[in-house]
């Protein structure tokens, strides 16, 4: 194994959950934007539409990929600046 790969682990684990603190955020401020409500509807939550808890899920996956693709990436070009190789 590269001396990159095993030195981008503990980064890549550090920015899951940053990311996913970043993505769980966006998604709640665009929620509001979209609905005008504070909570996103969960799929059990029998009061909200099949049209409501389908678009949050859509609209909470995409935010969520682009959210974390942006930060992996961020995270490997620092890998590659810190040991000069991708750490793929």
């Amino acid at each position: 194994m590269r001396a990159s790969k095993i030195a981008y682990k503990p980064v890549g684990f550090a920015l899951g959950a940053v990311s996913g603190m970043i993505a769980g955020a966006v998604f709640q401020q665009t929620w509001k934007l979209i609905e005008g409500e504070g909570d996103a509807p969960d799929a059990l939550d029998e009061d909200r539409s099949w049209r409501q808890i389908l678009l949050a899920a859509a609209v909470q996956g995409a935010i969520f990929s682009v959210v974390k693709a942006a930060v992996e990436r961020s995270g490997a070009t620092a890998t590659r600046r810190v040991t000069g190789t991708w750490p793929a």
